[in-house]
């Protein structure tokens, strides 16, 4: 059995032209080193497998090989790699600046590269302050993290900072299939998409699914990917959307159900579904067409089916994706949650059959006001009816006026009547509510809510109450005479609780209290804190800062 080499080590780049999806930073770094204008540190930070740590070891290398007349194949005697992972101690950085003093023995600069370097201690940070910032002129180093925010603000400035972005689809896609032609194995196109969309962007992620597929097969198909990494199958979703479209909700639970016997999470197939309307959406558009990421057949199913989807479908339908998806881990019930979701995105394009023009204004307007005084004009008739069979002929027409009086009432109810009727009541409850009230009503209701307090055990509240007697400054303002600001805190935290207690009890919404510091004269004051005491007791009785000072005591306030 031979040495197997993981296809992230066997590929990974040995010059900055090799470097998949940085061209930017690549670029600049070249072009520092050629102009010959390097700074002492750099800090190289993005999401994991995007080529920081590769690109740091590329740099460490070409600044010594570049205007360097020794025949040297690398420079591995010259760079330093630290995982601050495992070595994030104050001692760890100290060892490294220690060695930072020594110059190289051949080549011009020593590298040093700290990965993770978010993981050091704020101690190990504090101490490499110094040698960040002005290290030997021999002495480079470069700073590797996943986690930029983590990193305190000294060492951000003193850093040259260097942000790695995702690897694009395709640029994955296309160094993909170049190691499968290397390593002759055989690959779909679209199995070489769903990788590059499982890594989320990261090349080493990639290779690494590479890899393990290809001991799975000789050949690699989409089908083999989809079951190895356990990914809903497009099938699916392009099956359930038709079922969608044509409001065939038995046959949509059912594909749902079957997806989940298959062991597929709700959460994940929610998303999935609100992945293929966006797909669907940018399929529709020319100039969006672009953000769409897919294999060549597949790309076609898309524009096939978005032909028959209206826009406004799928805004609506990634709406309501959206809403399960905030809902979802809160809710008792998951699988109803989606299938509900379903549900509606299915009713949709259903039309709602319209009411004839000859139906009246109350039945058209479902209003259960309305309704309530049809059925009760209607009851009158019935029980007119029943009341006139047996009446004489001349009472029988009078009757019939009474009956038509009635009918012509309930024809002439009107939204608009009602509505003005609902109004008239809001506006006398309003009235109702901002009702004057006196001092010896506020009084009452005062030592209710006092009383309320102490029944709630909150005593040191409630004898703050009654220590302030409150005054009404006009009809909603009422002023409370307190005698510190330890008790304005006390009251400004049960201040929405009372609020609401006087305005139920007062029928007036607008009461606000108000409080107010009553100034004493040091005499009257009422000492309060622990320093107040002491003086109020030092003031009686000298004495005691005699014995104070001669017991050398120093009491905290």
């Amino acid at each position: 059995m031979g040495n197997f080499i993981v296809s992230a080590r066997k590929y990974r780049p040995t010059t900055f032209s090799d470097v998949v999806g940085q061209s930017a930073i690549t670029t600049t770094l070249s072009n520092a080193i050629s102009d010959k204008n390097l700074a002492q540190s750099f800090l190289f930070c993005g999401p994991r497998g995007v080529g920081k740590t590769t690109c740091a070891r590329i740099f460490a290398k070409e600044i010594n090989q570049f205007d360097s007349n020794e025949n040297i194949a690398d420079y591995s005697f010259n760079i330093f790699e630290l995982d601050a992972a495992s070595n994030n101690s104050v001692d760890d950085i100290r060892n490294l600046t220690d060695q930072v003093r020594i110059p190289p023995q051949i080549g011009k600069y020593k590298v040093y590269i700290i990965d993770e370097v978010h993981m050091l201690s704020q101690s190990a940070f504090n101490a490499f302050l110094k040698t960040l910032e002005e290290p030997p002129e021999h002495a480079k180093f470069i700073l590797a993290t996943t986690e930029k925010q983590k990193i305190i603000p000294t060492i951000l400035s003193r850093c040259q900072i260097f942000d790695f972005k995702r690897i694009g689809l395709v640029e994955i896609v296309n160094h993909l299939h170049y190691v499968a032609e290397q390593e002759k194995i055989n690959v779909e196109q679209d199995a070489l998409h769903v990788i590059a969309q499982k890594s989320d962007g990261s090349l080493r992620d990639s290779l690494s699914i590479l890899d393990r597929l290809s001991s799975f097969d000789d050949a690699i198909t989409y089908q083999n990917v989809i079951d190895n990494l356990n990914i809903l199958d497009h099938e699916y979703y392009f099956q359930l959307t038709k079922f969608i479209l044509i409001s065939d909700i038995s046959n949509v639970l059912l594909l749902f159900n079957k997806i989940l016997e298959n062991g597929f999470d709700g959460h994940h197939f929610i998303n999935g579904l609100a992945t293929h309307f966006r797909d669907l959406l940018v399929s529709k558009d020319v100039e969006t067409i672009v953000l769409l990421e897919k294999g060549e057949d597949l790309k076609k199913r898309y524009l096939s089916q978005s032909e028959n989807c209206e826009q406004s479908f799928l805004l609506k339908g990634l709406d309501i994706f959206s809403k399960c998806d905030v809902q979802y881990k809160s809710s008792k019930n998951q699988q109803l949650l989606v299938e509900l979701s379903l549900m509606k995105l299915c009713s949709i394009g259903v039309d709602v059959p319209k009411k004839k023009e000859s139906d009246s204004i109350v039945l058209q307007q479902q209003d259960p006001k309305i309704e309530k005084e049809v059925t009760k004009s209607i009851n009158e008739i019935k029980k007119q009816e029943i009341q006139n069979h047996n009446l004489p002929e001349s009472e029988k027409k009078e009757s019939v006026k009474s009956k038509q009086i009635i009918e012509n009432k309930a024809s002439l109810i009107s939204i608009s009547d009602l509505e003005k009727e609902e109004e008239t009541k809001e506006q006398k409850q309003k009235e109702k509510k901002q009702s004057v009230f006196s001092n010896q009503e506020l009084m009452d209701v005062w030592k209710g809510y006092v009383k309320k307090q102490k029944d709630e055990g909150k005593s040191n509240f409630a004898a703050t109450l009654e220590m302030s007697k409150p005054t009404l400054l006009d009809d909603c303002k009422i002023q409370l005479q307190i005698a510190n600001k330890s008790q304005e805190v006390v009251i400004e935290k049960e201040k929405i609780d009372l609020h609401e207690f006087l305005r139920n009890k007062l029928q007036h919404d607008n009461i606000e209290v108000v409080t107010k510091i009553q100034e004493k004269n040091d005499e009257d004051r009422i000492p309060y804190t622990n320093k107040d005491k002491y003086e109020q007791m030092t003031k009686e009785n000298p004495n005691l800062n005699k014995l104070k000072k001669e017991l050398g005591l120093d009491f905290d306030f």
